[in-house]
């Protein structure tokens, strides 16, 4: 799979945006860990999908610069009004979802990528996080803002919208990929 295709499959498995980016041009951020260790999502020391779970930021950073590109991902879901949290959290199971269609896509196509989500991860009842390992690590998605990745300064990078208007939500998601990913 060249660039150009593996950017129709993700359009194909439901995302509205798809970008490309080097990895050089990539920052993390301590301040966007911080942000995690608030625990506002709830997923902070609560799964693999999310610090400290995914690594140290310094870990993380290594894990990225593992990878030459990323496929910023986005998809907008409308709510009935910005106090929709019901419609905010299935837009994000959906989301969760339309990521996992990507993976099944890539299966077998690809070699040395990584994909990265939204907001941790809700696959398990009761995640296995400190005790045993992930019970689907071939699943696990961290989260970009797990990873230390401010998400709108990579939008206006990849020159992809953040905000889509009043009464919207939008998630982003990654795939991080090599420049020999294509299975021979």
């Amino acid at each position: 799979m060249n660039a150009a295709t593996i950017r129709q499959a993700a359009r194909q498995c439901g995302f509205d945006e798809a970008e490309y980016l080097p990895i050089r041009d990539i920052r993390v951020y301590p301040e966007v860990r911080k942000i995690c260790q608030g625990n506002s999502c709830r997923g902070y020391g609560a799964t693999w999908a999310c610090p400290p779970g995914v690594g140290s930021l310094e870990e993380c950073r290594r894990q990225l610069m593992q990878f030459d590109q990323m496929l910023l991902l986005s998809k907008v879901y409308p709510l009935e009004d910005s106090f929709d949290f019901e419609g905010m959290q299935a837009g994000m199971q959906h989301f969760k979802q339309v990521i996992d269609a990507l993976e099944d896509r890539l299966e077998g196509q690809l070699t040395n990528y990584r994909l990265l989500g939204n907001e941790g991860c809700s696959r398990c009842a009761q995640c296995t996080y400190p005790h045993a390992p992930c019970r689907f690590p071939q699943r696990l998605h961290p989260a970009l803002e797990g990873y230390g990745l401010l998400v709108s300064e990579l939008a206006k990078t990849a020159g992809m919208a953040y905000h889509h208007g009043p009464d919207t939500v939008t998630f982003f998601g990654a795939l991080l990929l090599k420049n020999n990913s294509e299975r021979e």
